[in-house]
């Protein structure tokens, strides 16, 4: 099935109320994604690797340079994270 003719199981409400808001997500991005979704992050060496937290609904919660450490923040405030690849 391509991607055209595929329905969404939910549609993006339904997935932002997954896990009663208990549900956040880990994401790898790059440096110049960070910076714009992170103004106030400053100005970052184009190689690093970063990792966001997303609440189910998308919203970025917090931005490290350890992958376990925002893994260990989410749990810390009581969220299940998932890892995206």
């Amino acid at each position: 099935m391509n991607q055209e003719t595929r329905k969404a199981l939910f549609s993006m409400d339904e997935f932002a109320k997954l896990g009663g808001g208990q549900i956040a997500y880990v994401r790898e991005i790059e440096a110049q994604d960070a910076m714009a979704q992170f103004p106030g992050a400053g100005k970052l060496p184009p190689a690093a690797r970063l990792f966001v937290l997303h609440a189910a609904d998308g919203t970025p919660i917090m931005i490290g340079d350890d992958r376990e450490a925002v893994l260990a923040d989410a749990r810390e405030h009581a969220l299940s994270p998932l890892l995206l690849h």
